[in-house]
């Protein structure tokens, strides 16, 4: 096992790892920018090195800062979280040269998943079904509209780099489809430093159905069951629970089995995520995250895994210890995204937190670096915290949720906290009846 961690992030996600850490015993090492040097898991790390300004660039973006700070710490390993780093293959190339252990995948599995056309290359290979698709990137507005003749309109337009919904236009016929890849390719460019982009067909009233797998370094592949990251806004996720209310046993057992049979085959190790979107009965693989994701904690809720304390010892090298038997799955779990933002315009609101008080009682889980006089700044993503609940059943789980939104305080900024009420007393999300595109048309009604 590592005797010390170095946690290549920050805020919330930073504070999980640590704990994660400490209860392994594990000594820990936070990273920080100049503007986060009173955040939580600097306070609470058992050392604490500044990387540089501001900017992510000058800092959780900056490789050798990183490096430099992992190796005059002594640190054996790092935990690059989400974001920033996670996803960057030369990233954890570079740190294996150094004889200091990635927590993640294989640079060349982060590099193939990296980018949207290989990933689907090798999804395709391991017998995971697509959503029919331009067969390479598309350079020029000609092939573009070539492609999507042959898959039929709408299409969606996608950078194969990247996430988060930049690069990413739909098209309901030719004369969209002109402006479209234009955008596309410029956000693209501008986000990720690659314009490539390429076709798929636009799904109509998809769910997002993702699947936690786990991989160690001896074959053993498990699945962790599926979230449903179907309320979006902007391609951004709000609110994921799990199970799914969408899928059948049935469905969820042929999925678990077709994914892991796949990632067998690929050799993949560690946490990964793949992404699909279900209609019609049918799945279609997206993508595949290779690190940890924001919204884990709705599977550890029912599964009872923690799954940073498993992405550790994978690392180093020891053993699942379990099958896919021995995974029991229980109750319903909801996990609400909490950004500092006006809940109706969702215009970003940084500023100092005058007064914080998280909710409590049985299966209420708070995930958040914040407390009182903390400054949140405005250089980073607007998410501060998380709110998960757990319950033995999916009515019980919203009733749970709409009690700890009412305790929770957060004093000095504005939140999305009313949206997250708003959207757990819509009949729509009690019945389960949504898709992908519900919450754009909901956060559009007057509140």
């Amino acid at each position: 096992m590592f005797d010390k961690i170095l946690i290549a992030n920050r805020g919330e996600i930073a504070l999980r790892i640590l704990r994660a850490c400490r209860e392994l015993g594990i000594r820990t090492v936070a990273v920080h920018s100049t503007v986060d040097k009173d955040a939580m898991h600097v306070r609470l790390a058992d050392e604490a090195v500044c990387i540089g300004p501001a900017p992510a660039k000058a800092s959780y973006l900056n490789k050798a800062a990183i490096l430099t700070a992992a190796t005059i710490t002594g640190a054996d390993a790092i935990h690059p979280g989400y974001g920033f780093l996670s996803e960057n293959a030369d990233f954890a190339a570079i740190v294996e040269e150094h004889d200091i252990t990635f927590i993640g995948p294989s640079p060349d599995h982060i590099r193939m998943m990296g980018d949207k056309i290989t990933a689907k290359q090798a999804a395709l290979s391991a017998g995971l079904p697509c959503v029919p698709g331009s067969e390479g990137s598309l350079d020029t507005e000609e092939a573009a509209l070539k492609a999507a003749e042959t898959i039929g309109y709408p299409v969606l337009i996608k950078a194969t780099a990247g996430g988060g919904g930049k690069g990413m236009k739909a098209a309901h016929n030719a004369q969209e489809l002109v402006h479209a890849w234009r955008v596309a390719r410029s956000e693209a460019s501008a986000a990720f430093g690659n314009a490539d982009v390429y076709l798929e067909k636009l799904l109509l009233h998809p769910r997002h159905i993702e699947l936690q797998i786990l991989a160690d370094n001896y074959g053993t592949v498990v699945h962790l069951g599926e979230r449903d990251c179907s309320l979006q806004r902007r391609h951004q996720k709000v609110m994921e629970e799990a199970p799914s209310t969408a899928l059948t046993f049935e469905q969820r057992q042929e999925i678990g089995k077709v994914a892991t049979t796949a990632i067998a085959k690929l050799g993949y190790r560690n946490a990964g995520t793949i992404e699909f979107l279900f209609e019609d009965g049918k799945f279609y693989f997206i993508e595949m995250n290779t690190r940890l994701q924001v919204e884990h904690p709705v599977t550890e809720a029912i599964t009872g895994i923690d799954l940073v304390r498993e992405q550790i010892r994978i690392a180093a090298g020891q053993k699942l210890g379990y099958a896919q038997a021995d995974i029991a799955f229980k109750g319903h779990a909801i996990e609400c995204r909490i950004n500092a933002e006006d809940p109706l315009t969702f215009t970003p609101c940084p500023g100092t937190v005058v007064g914080y008080h998280p909710p409590g009682g049985l299966g209420v889980r708070v995930d958040s670096g914040l407390y009182a006089g903390y400054r949140i700044p405005p250089t980073y993503d607007s998410m501060i915290a998380k709110l998960i609940v757990h319950s033995p059943d999916r009515e019980q789980a919203i009733m749970r949720l709409r009690r700890a939104i009412s305790e929770y305080v957060i004093d000095g900024i504005k939140t999305n906290l009313p949206l997250h009420n708003r959207l757990l007393h819509e009949p729509d999300f009690i019945n389960g009846d949504y898709d992908i595109h519900w919450l754009e048309r909901f956060v559009g009604r007057k509140g």
